[in-house]
């Protein structure tokens, strides 16, 4: 009898290693004329000055001026490039609260594919419009659970590719990217925080600054009411919430995923929790002294740095500013619950 190449019944999928410099490098090359290359920022002023680590140099990687606002669309399109003519003729669906569906929306208008992003129906109205106005069909539906069984349904029955919103070595190769941007920009860093919402993100962008500076210390930030990699670190494997509770909703992943918590369990050396007042003090800070308006979790990373300050000083810190799509009104309640805790 020939043995079987198929895995045993019950078998855990063996999943694709780490991407090789090489192969972020190349991953690179395939966004070039279809992403920005974001401006790494030098932050000084007397407000950090006096509420983060004494004499470290601020280094923030401004990925919120991204095409759609946040580093999704850096995924999205390596994901989406690598479709075959029949796949993009058949076209494409996410699902999404705001972030990656825009991305999808953009990418599939660059790469001339139709989008279908199906949205629960508490969705920002301003991301919603944003995925319309960037052209793809937008499917309501009453919350998230919904919108997984809608798109999978788009997937079966219209023959649509499903771009998942953080899992795969395509979207770690796109957040990758970013980590060799940002380290190209700034040079040797002692230490560089990432938010966590999949994982997808700080996968990518960690596994791009272990290879390229082993002695840099990478800590993901997740919100404390969507704990998700904390529980999966700590249990050793992908774990689920019951429920997401956090200002930050782009980081509110329900669940791990195989692929993103491993790269995360191998490159990443720490994890930080910050509470929403965290958040909200972050936002603050980002935009009296940087005049940046970011979205909750945009302010994850600065957050993290300044609750674990003393750690840090004199050290050349990097913080990924991930995103900035937040309405007005929401970003005006946050900047009055956080601005009390800055000078």
């Amino acid at each position: 009898m020939v043995p079987s190449d198929d895995p045993p019944a019950g078998a855990v999928p063996q999943q694709p290693g780490p991407p090789s410099v090489q192969a972020i490098q190349r991953a690179r090359r395939e966004l070039l004329g279809l992403v920005r290359e974001t401006p790494a920022w030098h932050w000084r002023g007397h407000r950090v000055d006096a509420l983060g680590p004494a004499g470290a140099t601020i280094w923030l990687k401004l990925e919120l001026f991204q095409h759609t606002g946040t580093f999704k669309l850096r995924c999205a399109l390596l994901v989406m490039q690598a479709l075959d003519p029949g796949q993009r003729a058949r076209g494409v669906v996410a699902v999404s609260a705001g972030n990656h569906g825009m991305a999808v929306a953009h990418a599939a208008q660059a790469l001339g594919c139709r989008a279908v992003v199906v949205m629960p129906a508490t969705a920002d109205p301003a991301r919603i419009a944003a995925c319309r106005a960037l052209g793809a069909k937008v499917e309501l539906v009453p919350d998230i659970a919904a919108a997984f069984a809608a798109a999978a349904e788009l997937e079966r029955s219209g023959g649509r590719f499903l771009v998942h919103p953080f899992e795969g070595e395509r979207q770690a190769l796109g957040s990758a990217t970013l980590g060799l941007e940002f380290l190209r920009q700034v040079g040797q860093l002692d230490a560089l925080f990432v938010a966590i919402g999949g994982g997808g993100l700080a996968a990518g962008v960690a596994c791009a600054v272990k290879q390229l500076q082993p002695r840099c210390r990478v800590f993901g930030v997740e919100p404390a009411g969507a704990d998700t990699m904390h529980r999966s670190f700590a249990a050793g494997s992908p774990q689920r919430i019951d429920a997401v509770a956090t200002i930050a909703d782009s980081l509110g992943a329900p669940a791990a995923m195989p692929y993103s918590f491993g790269m995360c369990r191998r490159f990443v050396d720490e994890l930080v929790k910050v509470d929403d007042d965290e958040l909200c003090r972050a936002m603050a800070l980002l935009f009296a002294d940087g005049k940046l308006a970011v979205e909750p979790a945009g302010a994850a990373t600065t957050a993290a740095l300044l609750q674990q300050r003393e750690r840090f000083a004199g050290q050349r810190v990097g913080l990924v500013v991930c995103g900035s799509n937040v309405d007005p009104e929401t970003f005006a309640r946050c900047l009055a619950r956080g601005r009390a805790g800055v000078v």
